[in-house]
């Protein structure tokens, strides 16, 4: 069951700035297949929604980010308001626990106690309800607080958790949230889920398990027709369709169903940007070889197949590499997170996605999901890795300045894309990239100094927070591509985000020397974010390779029964190779040509 914010004022705020942002912001449609993949976009839409609310009580002083893009507005059958994730989200059976396919919003009393047309005798079939998430029962009191139309109408969510002027509450069982429907925060329109029956969550069929099934799931008549008619319900209501989002799982069959979508998009709608994100869970430590050999094939046919008919694709993963042997998950400084907990790691990734995907959900628009694609990828460089630091690390005492001088020789970010190991030596460690800085104070932008006072450096001569990280990204990676973008309103985490972050964070997101005592609940956090074309790529890329060609594929038959021929992977595997090679050094003069 979907746990509603339930903001009141969010019709009023998104009814009074609509026709101003409808103009400048094009939509997106998002499609999540997989059920890590939802577990990313449950964060992400959750903070999308915390950011609504501190703008519902704000107004257009942190407008910057237009929800218009991701969201739509619509109407129950008896007259009510909604607000809803453009989204079509892909589960098993099982995958969703208690939230109904149809949603709660559009739940209608007179549908469900409707007496049924046909005369003959019933024979009633009463399967268990699922249990109640601890996420839900921690954060519902009492059954008038089971949220069951409160976030997503835009009036009438009164006395909801997570409405304005509501108080954080202590989360006891975060690691246990069994799926991702036990901490989403938004509600649903009817049309965004979709359920594969075949498959369920728990059971003896989960899958699908190899890149062939998924890619077959929408070969299917059932699938295939049912998710085209979807796409054209969220889309023909667009005033200007900017692009899509595919979040899908590399690691599993839904490797395949998200490049089978890839490549209907780009089919169907030529000239709309097609940003694909590959996500990737920290395996257990009890991991299985069989099942270690199927998530290499698929993540290889995945990225291979993903990168051919996006505009861009970038893994996602708190793994070291994306192989076999993953390796310890990266360290993050000012986060204590469990890793294995997907709840946790999902997490800290749509953090990441959320400022990633910031510079095309603004308002005015800076750049369309077009140009920023555009803008990245040259040379053949459609794949990307994602880095970020979360949060930013700055005192409250500080200006930006001041803090970026800090990481002058090494940047504060984090990869976030299995590209573990040690960092390109020699000149910038990528061809592009596209930066974004959120959260800052408006004060801790520019510190004057005092007269006479000579500048620590160059960034303290510069006249706005944009010029500070355009010449820091200059620094750091001279001669690349350096898209800039730097934002007001901060990452608003809301009653259902992780509280992982280490004591050295105060209730802002800012970093202290020492520990706080007590330990205080973190409300939002300024973020930093980067979206390259790394280097760093080339080498992963050839080691993947380099795997596939050490294991006996005749191991994996079941893999190539499954529906990828052994010579469809082998021409995969020379396509990953060609790829690699767009990220060597002898590469630069044909970028630099282009």
């Amino acid at each position: 069951m979907a746990i509603g914010a339930g903001l009141a004022a969010r019709g009023e705020f998104s009814a009074s700035c609509r026709t101003e942002m409808a103009a400048q912001c094009g939509e997106v449609v998002t499609l999540q297949l997989g059920p890590f993949s939802n577990c990313v976009g449950a964060h992400w839409w959750n903070l999308q929604d915390s950011l609504m609310s501190l703008q519902s009580r704000d107004g257009r002083e942190t407008a910057q980010l237009c929800s218009d893009v991701t969201y739509r507005h619509g109407e129950t059958l008896s007259g009510r308001d909604t607000y809803t994730p453009r989204l079509i989200a892909v589960d098993r059976k099982g995958g969703v626990a208690s939230l109904p396919v149809l949603g709660f919003l559009y739940e209608e009393r007179e549908t469900k106690c409707a007496t049924p047309a046909w005369t003959g005798n019933l024979s009633t079939h009463q399967e268990e309800p699922p249990e109640t998430g601890p996420l839900q029962a921690e954060l519902s009191v009492g059954e008038g607080e089971k949220l069951r139309g409160g976030d997503g109408v835009a009036a009438g969510g009164e006395g909801l958790v997570g409405a304005p002027g509501a108080t954080r509450r202590d989360l006891h069982h975060e690691r246990r949230g069994n799926v991702w429907s036990d901490f989403l925060q938004t509600n649903l329109h009817p049309k965004s889920l979709c359920v594969v029956s075949q498959y369920s969550h728990g059971g003896g069929t989960e899958g699908p398990e190899a890149f062939g099934q998924g890619e077959a799931l929408f070969r299917e008549a059932a699938y295939g027709e049912e998710l085209e008619d979807r796409l054209h319900f969220f889309t023909e209501e667009c005033d200007y369709l900017q692009g899509f989002h595919i979040v899908c799982d590399l690691h599993s069959g839904f490797s395949g169903g998200g490049a089978k979508v890839a490549e209907l998009l780009h089919d169907e709608y030529p000239g709309r940007g097609i940003l694909s994100w590959g996500t990737y869970p920290v395996p257990p430590a009890d991991r299985d070889l069989h099942k270690d050999m199927y998530q290499l094939l698929n993540c290889i046919m995945g990225i291979v197949h993903l990168s051919n008919h996006s505009s861009l694709f970038c893994p996602l993963t708190l793994n070291s590499s994306l192989g076999r042997r993953p390796g310890p998950p990266v360290a993050l400084t000012h986060l204590l997170y469990d890793a294995e907990s997907q709840y946790h790691s999902s997490a800290v990734l749509a953090l990441t996605l959320d400022t990633l995907t910031a510079p095309y959900r603004t308002a005015p628009s800076r750049l369309s999901m077009v140009q920023l694609a555009d803008a990245l990828n040259f040379s053949g460089r459609k794949v990307m890795t994602a880095a970020s630091s979360l949060p930013f690390p700055l005192e409250s005492s500080s200006s930006l300045a001041d803090a970026f001088q800090s990481y002058v020789g090494t940047p504060p970010w984090t990869c976030l894309s299995g590209c573990g190991g040690p960092q390109v030596s020699g000149g910038s460690t990528c061809f592009s990239q596209s930066v974004v800085l959120r959260g800052v104070r408006e004060a801790q932008h520019i510190r004057p100094l005092p007269r006479g006072t000579r500048p620590p450096s160059a960034l303290h001569t510069c006249g706005t927070s944009d010029e500070i990280l355009q010449r820091y990204l200059q620094t750091v990676s001279p001669g690349a591509v350096s898209l800039a973008s730097v934002l007001q309103p901060p990452c608003t985490l809301g009653p259902t985000f992780p509280q992982f972050f280490s004591p050295h964070v105060t209730r802002e997101g800012f970093t202290a020397e020492t520990p706080l005592s007590p330990p205080t609940a973190v409300d939002s956090i300024p973020a930093l974010a980067a979206l390259q074309a790394s280097r760093a790529l080339g080498p992963m890329l050839l080691g993947l390779s380099k795997e596939v060609r050490e294991i006996d594929v005749r191991r994996g038959q079941s893999f190539l029964n499954a529906g990828v021929e052994e010579g469809q992977l082998q021409e995969a595997l020379e396509e990953l190779r060609d790829l690699a090679q767009c990220y060597s050094p002898a590469q630069d003069s044909e970028g630099d040509s282009d």
